[in-house]
């Protein structure tokens, strides 16, 4: 079967693992772009480096991000140096990003250099970028500031009151070479249980995407909220943020016009009855991904529907 898979984080990264058990090449993932930024002289796609990192068994699984047993001597370094250093990216870490910086900079497009990078650390399944244009999430406050994704979330800690998303240069960008491709040909996409509003929307509102997602026959999307909360990161503050109800079947809500079959976990079930009350065809799986084995189980539901 070749499925295609739209992820960004680590709720991403950890349905690939169990899908990549499964499919191997036959897996295309489609990543999120617009967390990405500048710092520290190099290109920083945070989405991209953790896919990579845990379908290649390398990633620092307890914190989520970053590289297993991986040192930070630069930006400690650079901080004793007056310079800011809050986004901490570890030593290997910063060797991905100064190489990807590299090629962007020899004029290779981002797909180029994150095919490269994949293949250079042993991982089976494809990886895009949703775009080789620059897409940059911005996050609007009630006090009126905008800041960049990483200020917002890492920086911030994402302690701030949420008046809007923005996704700066989406009107210019296009999906990247082959994205709306695999998902045509696939007999399968499954949306993981990524952040709805700042992982999966921004790929969405690249052009072509939504409706060929509307068109596929097969879209399978996972609950990123469990019991009313988000397993991992600022997903709850950010629904709130745009008045949508921080629930299973308020993202089922959101998903609707694309997704035919929405998953929500299986300790959620009057979740599945209010989405179903809603038009939407909802069934009951066992989401929460505590270790690999968790994924693979959870992989082999969602190709079996």
């Amino acid at each position: 079967m070749k499925v295609v898979a739209l992820a960004g984080g680590v709720g991403g990264a950890k349905l690939l693992i169990g899908l990549d058990a499964a499919l191997g090449p036959n897996l295309t993932a489609i990543v999120n772009t617009g967390d990405d930024d500048n710092l520290y002289g190099v290109r920083i796609c945070p989405d991209l480096d953790i896919v990579t990192y845990w379908l290649a068994g390398m990633a620092d699984e307890r914190r989520g991000w970053g590289i297993a047993g991986d040192s930070f001597t630069v930006v400690d370094s650079l901080g004793a140096l007056g310079a800011p250093n809050w986004f901490r990216l570890g030593d290997r870490d910063f060797a991905t990003c100064i190489h990807r910086t590299r090629r962007l900079t020899e004029g290779a497009t981002l797909s180029a250099a994150t095919d490269e990078i994949r293949r250079a650390l042993g991982v089976r399944a494809q990886v895009l970028p949703m775009s080789d244009d620059e897409v940059r999430t911005r996050i609007v406050t009630l006090d009126g500031e905008t800041l960049a994704f990483q200020d917002y979330f890492v920086r911030r800690r994402a302690d701030v009151d949420v008046a809007s998303v923005v996704f700066a240069g989406i009107e210019d960008a296009k999906p990247a070479p082959g994205v709306v491709d695999a998902i045509e040909a696939a007999e399968r996409v499954i949306v993981c249980p990524s952040n709805p509003v700042v992982s999966v929307a921004p790929i969405l509102a690249l052009s072509g995407v939504r409706d060929a997602l509307a068109a596929h026959p097969s879209v399978v999307a996972v609950t990123p909220i469990v019991r009313g909360a988000p397993l991992k990161g600022p997903a709850d503050r950010l629904l709130m943020g745009l008045e949508v109800e921080v629930s299973a079947s308020g993202v089922a809500r959101l998903y609707s016009e694309w997704c035919d079959i929405f998953v929500v976990d299986g300790s959620d079930a009057s979740e599945a009855e209010r989405a179903k009350g809603a038009g939407i065809e909802a069934v009951l799986l066992d989401t929460i991904m505590s270790d690999r084995a968790a994924s693979a189980r959870l992989a082999e539901s969602l190709l079996s529907l």
